[in-house]
Parts: C-alpha cells; structure tokens; sequence
C-alpha cells in the first residue's frame, strides 16, 4: 500500500450502504469528508431528515459534513430530462450526473484524490443498473475516480486500487436488492444504530408527480415554496382552472398557510373549527367563481358541514417585501354565506389531483 494519506470525498446519505462505504475508507487509512445533497422532494420525516441522519453519521465517523441544497438543479432536470424519466417524474440519471459532477468539483476544490459512495451493484432499478452506472460516472467526468467499496469486486478496477490507495481485496461484491449483506457487514466491521430503510424521492410517486406537472403547466420556474406545498392538502381546479388547496390535518393548515405566495386566496370559516383553504393566484387575480366554489369546499370540509349555511372569511395574502414570503395578516378581511352542501357537490365535481 502507499504509504501517502489519500482523501476521499463520500456522498453520505446517512443511510446503511453510506455509512458502510465511509467505515471501510476509514478502515483502511483514508481521509474522509463527506457530502450530502438534499432537495423539497426527499420524503424523509422532519425528525429524521436525510440532512440529520447524514450529520448524525458524520458525527460518529469524527469526520465533517458539508450539505448542500440540490433543489434547483434537479428541477431543471425535471424540466429538460437527457437520460428520461423513471416511473413517475423522476430524471434519476441526470439527478445523480449532476450530483457526481458537484462532488468532483468538491473534490477538486478541497484537494481530494477520489469519491466513494454506497452504491450497490443493481440495488435500484433505473440509477444502479450497471449501464447507468457507467453513463453517470462518464458524464459526471470521474471515470476511474469514483469508488463504490460494497460493490468493487463487481467492477473494473479505480484508480485509488490500481495506485494502492486502497486494498481490493478489502472491498465488497455486493448485488441486488437484499439488504442482509449489508446488515451482515454492519455487525462485523461494528456499524450501529442506522436507521431502517424509509424515504425517498417523492418524484417516483406518480400523485406526486401528476401534481409536479399541473405546477409547472401554470409556471415553468415556480417558487421552491409552490413545490412543498404540493406535499400538501387535497388539490381542487376550480371551474376557472385555479388551484384549491384544502388541508386535512392541523399541520397540514399551518404549513399551507406559512407556504402561501402574495396573492393568494386564503379562506376560511367564521367562528368555526375545519380547514383554511389556500387558492394560489400564480401571479394574477382570482374570479368570483373561483372564490365561491373554495368557499364551498371550505365548508364542506369543516366542523359545521351539516349546517344549512355559514359565514366564511377571505383575505389575500400579502407581500412582506423584505423577505419575498407572504403575510397571512388579515387586514382587508371580508365575509359572506355559504352552503356546505354547494362544496358536497362540488367535491364530487371538480377535477382533484
């Protein structure tokens, strides 16, 4: 082996296959810094967010963690996909060449000499086959410098093996789906307390996907803050074709709420529990129509659904000019009656994505 200390760059996760591609670095003498890349579209809890598992494994390994935030470069990709989509609107090969071509600047910059990642021989269907593998590691411009420790034997040989910065003979010829491999290998090299396969990328959910499209119909280059609201609510197109967002939970009503852009709609019932519907303007003002059928739908939804009528409020979101967000302060608040009935109707009526 040489005797020169080599530094790696790993993209970390914080899941299982990262964190044991980082031990078996580590365990063979190599300097490691990692990488994470998060995005709206993760669907990891807010407890345990990819973010925190990537900090929390770095923290173990005594190594630092940088994050970054790959939103806008992976809605470009959405936009404009070289390599297709997968089964819903996610552009899983332009995601990763664009992640991998960030890590080799990274790499460049802090003076690294190679990346590793947790990749696994045929582990995903359309990011890890072996033909994608090697598109992105091409296209990406790390031909030769990107190592994948728990499937190496299943490749040619890198640059870090062939110089000797690495043992092959210490890497792993793992494949497939199973996780048990992984598991197994966690045990003996003392890798504990990972967390249990969960999250993803809301981009392969075909509802989500649906609701991603209708978006960027309205507007190509929407608000990061439009995009999470999409986790959010039931989706109602009005007769004028605007969006109606109606939560379903507490939280679901706050965050809707804290993602409202100027202009929209908010509306919600007088004196009565149930939901505050969000009517996004995408920019121009919202018709009378529009305004009666969320008003409907708000009641429809509340507490006093069965009532014959009830009064409901509105008031437009407003710009808070400093930080681009909107006020959901109700100075120009107006009410008027409505039948809860009308949004019975109407919710068997409206197109609902």
């Amino acid at each position: 082996m040489n005797e020169t200390k080599r530094k790696a760059i790993a993209l970390l996760s914080g899941g299982l296959d990262s964190r044991l591609a980082v031990k078996l670095m580590l365990d063979q003498g190599i300097e490691v810094e990692a990488l994470n890349f998060s995005t709206v579209f993760c669907t990891c809890t807010a407890k345990g967010a990819c973010k925190s598992e990537a900090r929390a494994a770095a923290e173990a390994f005594g190594i630092p963690v940088k994050v970054l935030n790959a939103t806008r470069d992976l809605m470009d990709a959405v936009r404009n996909p070289k390599h297709g989509y997968g089964r819903g609107l996610n552009p899983c090969l332009d995601c990763r060449i664009n992640m991998f071509r960030k890590a080799k600047e990274y790499m460049e910059e802090t003076g690294a000499d190679f990346i590793i990642t947790g990749e696994v021989w045929g582990e995903r269907p359309m990011s890890q086959r072996p033909d994608a593998m090697r598109i992105i590691e091409e296209e990406s411009g790390l031909s030769g410098l990107l190592l994948r420790p728990l499937s190496a034997l299943k490749f040619e040989t890198t640059i870090p093996e062939r110089e000797g910065w690495v043992d092959r003979s210490r890497l792993m010829a793992m494949e497939g789906r199973s996780r048990k491999p992984q598991m197994q290998l966690a045990t003996e090299i003392g890798v504990n307390d990972y967390p249990c396969p969960a999250g993803g990328c809301l981009l392969t959910e075909p509802q989500f996907a649906v609701r991603l499209k209708a978006l960027l119909a309205e507007s190509p280059d929407p608000p990061v803050a439009e995009i999470m609201a999409l986790k959010l609510g039931r989706i109602f197109f009005s007769s004028e074709g605007r969006r109606i967002m109606i939560p379903r939970t507490e939280d679901e009503d706050k965050r809707l709420l804290a993602l409202a852009q100027p202009g929209d709609l908010i509306i919600q019932g007088h004196n009565i529990m149930g939901p505050t519907a969000v009517v996004k303007s995408n920019g121009s003002p919202i018709g009378g129509a529009t305004r009666q059928e969320a008003a409907a739908l708000t009641a429809r939804y509340g507490q006093a659904r069965d009532d014959e009528e009830i009064t409901v409020e509105w008031w437009l979101a407003a710009d808070t000019s400093e930080t681009g967000g909107a006020s959901c302060s109700r100075p120009d608040r107006q009410t008027f009656t409505i039948s809860p009935a009308t949004g019975w109707r109407l919710s068997e009526s409206l197109k609902r994505i």
